[in-house]
């Protein structure tokens, strides 16, 4: 099967967002797609596309499109132990499939505004240092919530966050709690972030 180009790639993302916008919800697009239209040359593979709902979970947003568009379908997953489906779009006029990976933000929001409080930490200027004083508010509300909800940063809506954003936010994490909000170390494991046992004990 000849690889899809960049055009079919795009025709899929547009399809799915214009079904998204059709039941008031937003979204947008993420990974080497987006990298694509950013100025990315390498031709992209599939669709990630981040969809801001609190209400749908991601089964509930796939069933969706599929009900919506007989070209999408849904597969079991080759990993034996998933509880979730693989969500496909068949390219119109041909044996080609486009694999879309619909995602929720979840734990992201919490990772970035735990940036965000890295960054303004780190700052030069005194008025973002000052902000960092409401994005502690903000990041232990996000936390609370995440917690509520038995968030994980193992869980199938996670997974497609970067290895890379993970690793730095552990050790955002770890001054985060140190220096900002000690008493938060139990829930940040709770999610599923290591803190280390001498922060942890300080924190109780």
């Amino acid at each position: 099967m000849s690889p899809l180009t960049a055009s079919q790639i795009l025709d899929v993302a547009r399809r799915t967002e214009e079904i998204y916008n059709s039941h008031g919800l937003r979204c947008c697009l993420m990974g080497s797609t987006a990298s694509y239209l950013y100025g990315v040359e390498r031709t992209p593979n599939d669709v990630d596309l981040v969809v801001l709902s609190v209400t749908y979970t991601q089964e509930h947003l796939k069933e969706l499109l599929v009900g919506k568009d007989r070209n999408y379908l849904l597969v079991r997953s080759r990993n034996p132990t998933a509880t979730y489906r693989v969500l496909w779009y068949r390219i119109p006029g041909t044996s080609q499939r486009c694999k879309v990976d619909i995602l929720i933000p979840g734990v992201l929001n919490l990772l970035l505004k735990l940036q965000g409080w890295s960054d303004h930490r780190a700052s030069h200027r005194v008025d973002m240092r000052q902000k960092q004083r409401l994005d502690v508010r903000d990041i232990n509300a996000l936390l609370d919530i995440v917690c509520a909800r038995n968030v994980q940063l193992t869980d199938a809506d996670a997974m497609w966050i970067p290895q890379t954003m993970k690793e730095a936010a552990i050790k955002t994490v770890r001054r985060y709690v140190t220096f900002a909000s000690p008493k938060s170390a139990e829930k940040w494991k709770l999610v599923g972030f290591p803190v280390p046992k001498e922060v942890a004990r300080a924190a109780r």
